[in-house]
């Protein structure tokens, strides 16, 4: 059997019964110890952060390393994530904070800092970049990274180089990670969940089908708690239920669902790697402590919400073409607006305009508990905000801003604001 220590990478000759649970590696002695018969053969991963956002935050503060932190703040919020400790109480991501609290009143309770969340991602993407060319992130704190054929490129197998990568991320960054390592996409991320923090574990395709049986159907990736209710109805509980039953017959029972159903309980999986994945929308949206309904009022809150999504477009150079306002009432309904705009911007100024149009006619005494604002229809910037193709008062509020944002690049980002901002 193959096998490496994750700690000093050293290889290590085992046979098949010699590795046990208290087997230590005979270099440094460390017990993490990656061993597995298609080590050389597997190369797809997907990383995930362990409790990212509150690991972040333990790590530029050490004085809550050894307490419950939670990330998710106000009467209305939700958890964002949570670190393992609070997660011992009960809590989890998406759940109401005020729910969380009374499960861990103790916790250290933390509104976020997406900046630094951000930053710490971009770190993080950098290490994966000089692994392979061929990355999909998911999110801030995960992605999918095929290593086919880099084995030329970084001369060991996969699984060293991805070692490797996690102990520079742990040591550089100050966070840790866990690692699946598989042969297909789904195989991979349903690794990485397996041994959390820090887990390293690799599915292999002999034992796949087995390992698979006894899990639950709600492991298979667009299995929602709907489709869990109607399968468990017709007596499908397990993977390893599918497993006995045709394509022909899932497709009927299941429709286009039955084919992924009967491909991944099997162990098959055939999408690849995306390494570019456009940006659709980019939006900012805000649950209130309390229900609003003065038209004023919200849009105060709008214009921060516009300078957020202006600085995201300008960040990654996007304009956009159409402005959508997004309300959610008192009673958990949900509204939404939409407004094209004759040609492409990526200013606060305009999105904030247009919001409060769309906004306006909403205000009529109906309450609300959130408000969003968002940007689509994403192109680049080179035919965005252009004086030629605009009317003089409109070219007169884009040099401004311009001006606004040279200031904050050079001086900081809160050294000058518009006097709205204090309303």
């Amino acid at each position: 059997m193959s096998a490496f220590c994750r700690d000093c990478l050293n290889d290590i000759a085992l046979h098949d019964d010699a590795m046990t649970a208290d087997f230590l590696c005979p270099n440094c002695g460390s017990p993490r110890i990656l061993a597995h018969r298609e080590l050389h053969q597997l190369s797809l991963c997907h990383i995930d952060c362990d409790a990212f956002y509150a690991s972040v935050e333990k790590r530029d503060n050490p004085e809550l390393l050894s307490k419950p932190v939670i990330i998710g703040g106000g009467k209305r919020g939700v958890v964002s994530t949570c670190c393992y400790i609070a997660r011992t109480y009960g809590v989890h991501s998406a759940m109401p904070v005020y729910q969380a609290k009374k499960l861990c009143p103790h916790a250290v309770f933390i509104s976020g800092d997406m900046a630094k969340y951000r930053t710490a991602s971009q770190q993080i993407r950098q290490i994966f970049d000089q692994m392979s060319p061929s990355i999909e992130p998911l999110s801030l704190d995960e992605a999918f990274i095929d290593l086919t054929g880099t084995e030329k490129l970084h001369g060991d197998i996969p699984a060293k180089i991805i070692a490797l990568a996690v102990a520079r991320i742990e040591q550089d960054i100050g966070i840790t990670v866990s690692v699946g390592l598989s042969y297909n996409k789904f195989l991979a991320k349903l690794a990485s969940d397996l041994n959390k923090p820090r887990g390293f574990s690799l599915i292999g395709k002999a034992e796949a089908p087995a390992l698979l049986a006894p899990m639950s159907i709600a492991k298979i990736w667009g299995v929602g708690k709907v489709m869990q209710k109607k399968m468990k109805s017709d007596g499908i509980s397990q993977i390893g239920q599918l497993q006995h039953l045709d394509l022909k017959y899932l497709i009927t029972k299941y429709g286009v669902m039955g084919d992924r159903l009967y491909h991944f309980s099997r162990g098959e999986d055939s999408r690849f790697v995306k390494s570019q994945r456009p940006t659709k929308s980019i939006s900012n949206e805000i649950t209130l402590q309390e229900d609003l309904s003065d038209y004023a009022a919200l849009k105060s809150l709008l214009w921060k919400l516009c300078e957020k999504v202006s600085g995201r477009l300008k960040e990654k150079n996007y304009a956009g073409m159409t402005v959508t306002l997004k309300l959610k009432t008192s009673s958990f309904r949900q509204i939404t607006r939409s407004s094209t705009l004759d040609s492409p911007t990526q200013m606060a100024e305009t999105l904030y305009k247009v919001g409060a149009r769309l906004l306006e006619p909403e205000c009529n005494g109906q309450c609300y508990r959130l408000i969003g604002i968002g940007m689509a229809g994403l192109c680049g910037t080179e035919q965005a905000d252009q004086p030629d193709l605009i009317e003089g008062g409109r070219a007169k509020e884009i040099k401004t801003e311009r001006l606004m944002d040279d200031i904050r690049r050079k001086y900081g980002k809160n050294i000058i604001k518009k006097g709205r901002n204090l309303l």
